[in-house]
């Protein structure tokens, strides 16, 4: 029988009511990491709206991982008090809660985009950041950052591991490793961040490494009938210089996979700001998914400006991936799973509180 969007999907024991995912946004909207009204109200519509999976922002697994300072945190046991009554209403509704535990590296200390973006120097309230070998991002005017020795990779691996014990008991089912755009996973996996010499860097052995022992250290202390998920950049996107590629991405899936990964969430870019993003059409981004779940064999998610319904659809009756994630769409319509079980002619459950708006 072919799959369809809104066909459930198991990883492990987990059934995720059909394959929408709700793709990781930061709200950029936290007082000293911890969630508020904004994020129960933000999760909380789009499981409402019918979605399988509703994944929350990049989370920080410590305060100096954070992009800006309002970032989401982990980091006490207090910031996962504070997400509990999240994750219980997204249960509520039929939805599976995730969350994204993230590390922005380099890219920490930012002002919010709409105030810029801008790096926040440590005498304006901003902080050292750390990187794999003290390469700054590029900006105007780039802000010091701390090349890692030994000690400090040990200590994020455990803050990992910490956040996502902290992410179980706050009640979430999926626990994703943020990999990707350029936060401090990526860092360490593409050439063009990491030059180290040590197990840590130069081949891509070496500069995997990371990535899997964080991957290894969430797995150790996630449930076995749970999912862990990993979000990757395929891609740099630059041609013109050594960086990390599809063909590394797609050599890496396995080596996530048996480092205790169920799924890779595939995006592409963050690493650089001279990249060169593809046109930006409906799925631009679904092929390298595609290539990671016909070279690896591992399950996917795809994202990229999918906005319609019977495209979504198509993506997984074709078998070119097994989630698909919305960003965008997701912001401007909260409900679109409903919307598009409609389209489709599926027959999905409503909330018994919107019946009398269904289509029928």
């Amino acid at each position: 029988m072919t799959d369809t969007l809104f066909t459930p999907l198991t990883l492990r024991d987990t059934t995720f009511r059909n394959r929408v995912m709700v793709s990781p946004m930061c709200q950029y909207s936290a007082e000293d990491g911890f969630a508020n009204d904004w994020h129960r109200i933000h999760l909380g519509s789009r499981a409402v709206g019918g979605a399988g999976l509703v994944m929350s922002e990049a989370t920080a697994v410590e305060a100096r991982g954070r992009i800006t300072p309002q970032d989401l945190g982990i980091w006490t046991d207090e910031h996962a008090e504070k997400l509990e009554p999240i994750t219980e209403f997204v249960k509520s509704q039929g939805a599976t809660p995730g969350i994204q535990l993230a590390h922005a590296g380099r890219k920490a200390s930012n002002t919010r985009p709409w105030e810029g973006s801008e790096p926040i120097q440590p005498e304006a309230g901003g902080w050292e950041t750390i990187s794999p070998s003290g390469i700054p991002y590029p900006s105007d005017e780039p802000p010091e950052t701390a090349a890692m020795d030994h000690g400090d990779i040990a200590a994020v691996i455990d803050s990992f591991r910490a956040a996502a014990e902290r992410a179980l008991d706050a009640g979430f089912e999926v626990a994703e490793v943020h990999a990707a755009h350029g936060y401090l996973i990526h860092q360490f996996l593409s050439p063009v961040a990491n030059d180290r010499d040590d197990e840590y860097g130069g081949s891509f052995e070496n500069r995997t490494r990371f990535a899997r022992e964080v991957t290894e250290a969430v797995r150790e202390v996630w449930p076995d009938d749970k999912p862990v998920f990993v979000r990757i950049s395929a891609t740099d996107w630059l041609d013109d210089r050594e960086s990390w590629n599809l063909e590394q991405s797609a050599r890496l899936a396995p080596m996530l996979e048996a480092a205790g990964a169920d799924l890779i969430d595939v995006s592409g870019g963050g690493i650089h700001p001279d990249q060169d993003v593809p046109h930006a059409g409906p799925g631009y981004q679904v092929p390298y998914a595609e290539v990671v779940r016909e070279d690896a064999e591992v399950p996917v998610a795809a994202v990229g400006k999918i906005t319609d319904p019977t495209h979504a659809d198509s993506l997984v009756r074709n078998e070119r991936t097994d989630l698909v994630a919305l960003g965008r769409e997701m912001l401007r319509h909260p409900y679109w799973a409903l919307e598009a079980a409609h389209e489709l002619d599926a027959d999905v459950e409503w909330p018994p509180q919107y019946r009398r708006g269904r289509f029928d």
